[in-house]
């Protein structure tokens, strides 16, 4: 079923990709380093696009989304009530029950070893959960 028009043609990747050159500010370049640190730690990741505009990493199971807000970039992490976060950088949504988020503001530099720490421990904790299948 075509419900995008010319989007269904191109690849998560590239939509992806497309996004972060439409920000163009320090959104863009937050999510480019984020999106860059998620690949160094997971080479296999699979992108997706999903809900109309929302970048999406999996590796047996979903690890994160990486949504895009005026004031902030939010890494959310599917089963991140689950996840140890020794540093300390889970800063959004912590009243959950499973997802918790690390919200990104323009000039805030992130712990680039303790983010990709999470998102390794994300993707074991999806791998001793079963294989999934990704999107």
């Amino acid at each position: 079923m075509n419900t995008g028009g010319s989007q269904d043609e191109k690849s998560p990747s590239r939509l992806i990709d497309e996004r972060i050159r439409e920000l163009g500010d320090w959104r863009g370049e937050t999510l480019s380093r984020l999106r860059s640190l998620i690949k160094q730690a997971l080479p296999a990741v699979i992108e997706e696009w999903k809900w109309r505009g929302v970048p999406v990493w999996y590796h047996d199971g979903m690890i994160c989304t990486g949504e895009t807000y005026k004031n902030a970039v939010k890494i959310t992490f599917a089963k991140g009530a689950a996840l140890g976060d020794p540093s300390g950088l889970f800063n959004a949504s912590l009243d959950g029950n499973t997802r918790r988020a690390i919200d990104v503001h323009a000039g805030d530099t992130v712990d680039e070893e303790a983010f990709k720490a999470l998102i390794r421990a994300a993707a074991a904790l999806n791998a001793s959960r079963g294989p999934r299948r990704s999107g």
